[in-house]
Parts: structure tokens; C-alpha cells; sequence
């Protein structure tokens, strides 16, 4: 039986806390993702949750702590368990091998990362692609998921031929395939090849991989003393 380190036990404890103290004080946020949050007439005490998400820059709902505070945020009890699963999994292996403050500061880099990708393709879809709406603008993105992305490129990078086993099914797939099969996914998503709109922000999954990548290719060239 794996052992729980001590970075990814913090890290599952905050965002679970996160998760039910939000939603015990200001309630489930489904509800306001239409209507006057969508048109920009909503107030402060109508955002619940969603104060905590992230807004594009020039949204009025928009606020400086969100860039740091939608990292632990979730819509739903599926997405934090989905994201808390994947942090365990891959996670604690990669915490085992780097220890605490390596690993730490990779899975904030990744979340970084990942929503300055975001951010930048928001950008391009709202000037250049013809998303121009007030609407797009007060979308709100929130979740582990760049993070925990970016650590599945670590574990992919490190474990590339682990075997990882597809909940109930009785097979087993090497770490490789089964993590760029969902690298993939995420990029076809992402570019609407396929999937279609499905409210999920899957250029924040690319940036966590990507930054992922290069920042441990940075470390096998220069070190880690930075």
C-alpha cells in the first residue's frame, strides 16, 4: 500500500476543505453561471463560490487573489474527486523522488502555468477568433487540474513504463500511453476537433503539461538551485 507524503496530504486536506467550507458558506455556485453572472449585472453576494474562481482580466467579477485562489477551487463533488485521485496517484510518487520542496514548487509552477495559457488563449479567442461576447468574458475557470496535469507529465517523464490500472477493469496500462492518451484528448478538446463545448477549460490542462515539461527539462540542464 502506497503511502500518503506529506505535500500531496496538505494538498488533498486544503482543497477538500476549500471545497466544503465554500460550499456550506456561500452554496452551490451552479446556479449563478447564468443570468446576471453571464450579463455582468450580477452583484458581489451573487457570485457565492465564484468569487474564489478565476475571471478574464477585464471581466468586472474579475479580482487579483483569484489567481492564486481558483487553484483550490471545484465546481462539483466529481471534479475534486476526479483532480484529489489524480494527485494521489501520480503525486506521491513524484514527491517520493524529488522530496517535499521540489515537488511543491512544481505543482505551483504548474498551476501557474497553466493558467497563464488559459488566460492567453481567452485572449486570442475574445479579440482575434471572433468570441467577442460579454458574456465569454465572465466565464469563470477553476480547478487542480493544470497542476495535477503537469505532475502527470512529471510521473510520465520518471515512470514512463509504470503500470496503471483503469479503475474496475481488470488490464493494466504503461504510465506512457494512458497519460498521453489523456494529453491528447485534451488537446483535440481543446481545439474543438472534438467534444465540442463542454465547459471545461482544456487549454489550462495543456499549459500544466506544458510548463510541466519544460521546467524539467530546464532542471536536467541547469539544476534545481533556482
Amino acid at each position: 500500500m502506497m503511502r500518503i507524503t506529506d505535500v500531496v496530504k496538505h494538498l488533498l486536506i486544503i482543497n477538500v476543505l476549500v471545497f466544503f467550507v465554500t460550499l456550506l458558506v456561500w452554496g452551490d455556485p451552479a446556479r449563478e453561471l447564468t443570468g446576471s453572472l453571464l450579463s455582468g449585472t450580477a452583484e458581489l453576494g451573487d457570485w457565492e463560490r465564484y468569487m474564489f474562481a478565476l475571471f478574464f482580466p477585464t471581466s468586472p467579477y474579475f479580482r487579483p487573489y483569484q489567481l492564486v485562489s481558483h487553484m483550490f477551487m471545484h465546481g462539483d463533488i466529481g471534479h475534486l474527486l476526479f483532480n484529489m485521485l489524480g494527485l494521489f496517484m501520480f503525486g506521491t510518487m513524484v514527491e517520493m523522488l524529488w522530496g517535499e520542496r521540489r515537488f511543491l514548487f512544481f505543482y505551483l509552477f504548474c498551476g501557474f502555468g497553466s493558467m497563464l495559457l488559459y488566460l492567453g488563449m481567452k485572449y486570442l479567442e475574445l479579440y482575434y477568433w471572433g468570441g467577442v461576447s460579454f458574456g465569454a468574458q465572465n466565464t469563470p475557470m477553476l480547478g487542480a487540474s493544470g497542476a495535477i496535469f503537469g505532475v502527470m507529465m512529471a510521473f510520465m517523464l520518471n515512470y514512463p513504463n509504470e503500470p496503471i490500472g483503469i479503475f474496475l477493469l481488470p488490464i493494466r496500462i504503461p504510465a506512457k500511453y494512458l497519460i498521453m492518451a489523456f494529453f491528447g484528448y485534451a488537446i483535440l478538446t481543446g481545439f474543438g476537433i472534438i467534444g465540442g463545448n463542454r465547459g471545461v477549460a482544456d487549454f489550462a490542462h495543456i499549459g500544466g503539461a506544458i510548463f510541466g515539461y519544460f521546467l524539467i527539462v530546464y532542471w536536467e540542464k541547469y539544476g534545481t538551485r533556482l
